[in-house]
């Protein structure tokens, strides 16, 4: 008498396909990086004089849609991959540059005899916030670090030279720029080429042995 065997359950059946890996975007922190560092330095060549102000109407387009649009959209992919502070970094500075197309296209000429001392204030708020950022930046890399430090001593001398209306403070601050964004396109660049080639090929120096990037 033949014996009935029991089919078990799921016999015969495919075995399931291995999980497919969570889709994680590509860095969006070498992006932030060179709007924020190419739209600085036009700003910055002309804070310290080696172009005329009167070239100023050269940087909206660049403020606006490279180191506002780009920079805000990197920060947005920033908040995608559980990045606090790159999103907020990049966020931030990206909704900087907007507020000064709108503060340079807009808002100055209602400003009158009080422009110096409100664009002070302006350049004012945005070092404290750079400075407390700085503070927050210990475990990127050094690079990034570097960015924020410059980046801080920028505003200040800016916001003292307008403030006080004293133009060789602005061209210092204008100089301290040119830095800013060397040392922002340089870190960005190296990010590029680390996902390039698959390792670092311009040094960062992490705070520790990493294989990422380090915004």
């Amino acid at each position: 008498m033949a014996t009935v065997t029991e089919p078990r359950p799921g016999a015969g059946a495919p075995a399931p396909a291995p999980a497919t890996p969570a889709w994680m975007p590509a860095d969006p922190g070498p992006l932030g990086l060179a709007g924020f560092g190419l739209a600085t330095l036009v700003l910055s060549v002309i804070n310290a004089n080696l172009v005329a102000s009167a070239a100023t109407p050269v940087v909206l387009g660049m403020a606006f849609a490279y180191g506002g649009l780009a920079q805000l959209l990197a920060g947005m992919w920033e908040f995608r991959r559980g990045n606090t502070f790159g999103a907020v970094a990049l966020t931030s500075y990206g909704a900087f540059w907007l507020s000064f197309f709108v503060l340079v296209t807009y808002d100055a000429k209602l400003l009158g005899a009080h422009a110096d001392s409100a664009i002070g204030l302006y350049l004012w708020s945005w070092g404290i916030f750079t400075g407390y950022m700085f503070l927050c930046s210990f475990t990127r890399s050094r690079a990034v670090s570097l960015v924020f430090l410059l980046l801080t001593i920028t505003f200040v001398l800016l916001g003292i030279g307008n403030s006080g209306t004293n133009e060789s403070i602005i061209h210092a601050g204008g100089w301290a720029g040119i830095v800013t964004a060397a040392v922002a396109l340089y870190t960005s660049c190296a990010e590029v080429m680390f996902n390039a080639y698959g390792r670092w090929v311009l040094p960062v120096f992490p705070p520790a042995p990493k294989v990422g990037p380090t915004l």
